[in-house]
């Protein structure tokens, strides 16, 4: 409890040896400060503009980079030496050609906003070996757009900037603001580029700004000006193009040669002999071409034609990916102290029938030396399985519209697996079928995910003695969890997945990004159809009233999940993120029970993170059998609910404060699970809270997590003691440690 301020201490105090990286008459920029004499300005956001900033302070108090670097050696070059300056932030020191830089900056930012007479000023304090810098804003009067002129001699493009005149962002009595300006040009560009002008840009678009005397009004004329050749700086009118010949290359030079069919790269192709040029076209050419896992890369050279100047030649180059590949992977596995050792291998084929179909073949297997399970014979846990895939990049579906999958990124997959588990108390073998379809939109903010055909058969070949006795066979100790869990079993499902996120789904993982949130929602249905076919059918009935199919009891259910995720960034250092999830799952039908794969968890790293993995809930259950807590701690109903501000520390270290609550529920009232119903008028009792702090390495390709939470109301128990953790802690008792990799949420 005293490392941190212990630590915060040292460093302030090692900050004083700063001096020692200082020459003669050089200071260490302290802190940087901007004022303005009006509130009209927003200051924040011109802080943006300063070229020097002081070195970064941990929750906004402590240079621990700054700490950290002065702990080196300035001449040093040991390998402390080395691993503190890498680790750490060398100081800042004061530069005053940057800093007028600033100065200069910041005034040309208030000019462009429209304050044409604005002056800044900086005040520098020194403080011994330290200097603190303040840019003082006076603003003045801000000028207000009065006349509005065009001129545009190309007639084509006055036609075409007269069909959008009405979307104008220029209006007369608007503030002059150069954002505003740039924005408009930028509107008009991406009209013109849309309908056919291929060599239209921005540098095509200047204006004139003339102040009226004694006022502050200006008058603004736009000026569209011819296009201009390159090479001998003539002008002429800008021509409009239509896409003329389309050829197809692959770039020689790679030693990955690949042929695909003509067809695929048609249908990937949006630059159509005849039609419009249209940049949007372009992009998404590059995009679907992009995305075909035969393609490493796409180059789409557009060309004017010879013959018709009004044509454009496209001949798109692509760059072969890797044909095969082939990766090994080996992990160590430690399961309440049974040391265990997993080996994975992959293969695959990017373009095994020359449409860049990706085939996939996985092995896997696993072991793990099991100790001490009384009353079972001494045999260790076994995992071997097999998994093959088929990947088509396209909607592989009758009925489909061509302007659908031109619209759409779709993949169609085909997957087949089959998994053996071995255990002392029980067999357990799994064979799964799937065919499913995920597409995007065309600004890939928005996915899909449509499973039309998932076949799960659960086969139980063996169960020892001593578990059938105990938890299924006696009466006094049956679990009805375990017993349906635990025999032979058909789940026939088909669901669907939908996912937003304002920022992209491809956007890179980080933490300080802008301010963005993600909702996603899924439902799932199983058994409908073998319920209809079985009751048709008039098939037989088992011992448990459940219908079956080839002497086969089915699954039938229906699971809802919705979630959402927002982040709001407070600066470059620090945001705040938030998470809501509730998830429902009801079985129905042929059954009483849900399939222990379908059935919610609570804990763990990605939830409720005071407790371990599947040791929350439901309710207020408290288990008692270590043996079989792990299915006993499951539920129909789960409720998610965390804040997590984030602060980055140091070099590629960034720390986590976080608070979490939730739990699950079971919908029927199981007399293995006491305490574990929802109940509407004492639900919110049993919502379990945590908190505790987190510590992250973010590698940019992948982010490890470390969080220590801890239990703060403990839904299990009444009495106020082990209830509210929060003001009675343990340690030992309320302490749970989590590594994962990404982040929670």
């Amino acid at each position: 409890m005293y490392l941190v301020p212990l630590l915060g201490g040292l460093l302030l105090l090692s900050s004083c040896s700063s001096r020692k990286y200082l020459s003669e008459g050089e200071y260490l920029l302290d802190k940087v400060s901007i004022s303005a004499d009006t509130a009209d300005v927003n200051v924040s956001m011109l802080s943006g503009y300063v070229r020097q900033q002081p070195n970064t302070r941990w929750v906004s108090m402590i240079k621990l980079p700054l700490g950290i670097y002065l702990m080196s050696s300035p001449n040093g070059n040991s390998l402390f030496d080395r691993f503190a300056r890498k680790m750490g932030e060398a100081p800042v020191v004061y530069d005053t050609l940057l800093s007028e830089r600033s100065r200069q900056r910041i005034h040309d930012a208030l000019f462009n906003m429209g304050y044409l007479h604005a002056d800044v000023s900086t005040h520098e304090e020194y403080r011994k070996h330290k200097v603190r810098v303040r840019y003082d804003v006076h603003p003045g009067e801000k000028f207000y757009v009065d006349t509005i002129m065009v001129e545009v001699r190309d007639t084509s493009i006055a036609a075409e900037m007269d069909k959008i005149a009405e979307d104008t962002r220029l209006k007369k009595g608007m503030p002059f603001d150069a954002n505003i300006l740039n924005e408009e040009r930028s509107r008009i560009t991406n009209h013109m580029t849309e309908n056919g002008f291929f060599a239209f840009n921005r540098d095509f678009i200047r204006y004139e700004v003339d102040t009226v005397r004694g006022s502050t009004l200006v008058r603004l004329k736009m000026i569209v000006s011819d296009y201009i050749d390159p090479t001998d700086k003539s002008h002429s009118p800008h021509r409009k193009y239509r896409i003329g010949d389309v050829k197809y290359s692959y770039d020689r030079s790679t030693s990955s040669p690949i042929w695909l069919r003509p067809n695929v790269l048609k249908r990937a192709n949006s630059l159509i002999p005849g039609d419009i040029y249209r940049d949007s076209n372009l992009s998404d050419t590059y995009a679907r071409l992009n995305r075909l896992g035969a393609v490493a890369a796409t180059n789409v050279r557009l060309e004017p034609d010879t013959q018709d100047s009004t044509l454009l030649n496209a001949n798109i180059v692509i760059t072969p990916a890797r044909l095969n590949s082939i990766q090994l992977g080996l992990d160590g596995t430690n399961t309440a102290g049974d040391l265990g050792a997993a080996a994975n291998f992959t293969y695959q084929n990017r373009n095994v029938f020359h449409g860049s179909e990706i085939f996939s073949l996985k092995f896997r297997t696993a072991f793990e030396a099991i100790r001490g399970l009384k009353g079972y014979a001494d045999q260790n846990y076994f995992e071997y399985s097999i998994e093959t895939g088929l990947q088509f990049p396209d909607f592989i579906f009758p009925f489909i519209t061509r302007d659908f999958r031109r619209r759409a990124k779709a993949n169609t997959e085909f997957n087949l697996m089959f998994a053996s588990q071995d255990r002392p108390e029980f067999h357990r073998r799994v064979l799964t079928a799937s065919w499913k379809y995920r597409w995007n939109n065309a600004n890939a903010n928005q996915q899909h995910r449509f499973d039309l055909l998932d076949v799960n058969y659960v086969f139980m070949p063996w169960i020892s003695d001593t578990f059938y006795d105990t938890y299924i066979k006696d009466p006094e100790n049956r679990n009805a969890i375990i017993a349906y869990n635990y025999k032979n079993l058909f789940i026939v499902k088909l669901g669907y997945q939908y996912q937003y996120s304002s920022a992209g789904l491809a956007s890179p993982m980080g933490i300080y990004g802008k301010d963005a949130y993600t909702v996603r929602f899924a439902v799932e249905t199983a058994g409908n159809l073998l319920h209809g076919i079985c009751n048709l059918a008039d098939t037989k009935v088992n011992e448990d009233g459940q219908r079956t199919l080839f002497n086969i009891a089915y699954a039938q259910y229906a699971k809802f999940d919705f979630d959402i995720s927002k982040s709001i960034r407070f600066s470059n250092r620090t945001s705040l993120a938030l998470h809501f999830a509730l998830g429902v799952a009801y079985p129905y039908g042929n059954s009483d029970i849900l399939p222990y794969e379908k059935r919610y968890f609570s804990g763990g790293a990605n939830s409720v993170r005071g407790w371990s993995v599947r040791s929350l809930g439901p309710g207020s259950f408290i288990g008692n059998d270590g043996n079989i807590d792990f299915i006993n701690q499951t539920g129909d109903v789960k409720l998610d609910m965390s804040a997590e501000l984030r602060v980055h520390l140091f070099w590629k270290f960034d720390g986590a404060f976080f608070v979490d609550a939730g739990n699950i529920w079971t919908l029927r009232d199981y007399k293995d699970q006491p305490g574990g119903q929802f109940r509407w008028d004492t639900c919110w009792e049993q919502i379990a809270v945590a908190y505790g702090l987190g510590l992250r390495l973010n590698l940019n390709y992948f982010l490890l997590r470390f969080d220590a939470g801890m239990k703060a109301i403990n839904p299990a128990y009444k009495d106020s003691k082990r209830h509210y953790p929060l003001i009675h802690p343990d340690f030992s008792r309320d302490f749970t440690f989590h590594f994962a990799v990404g982040l929670p949420f």
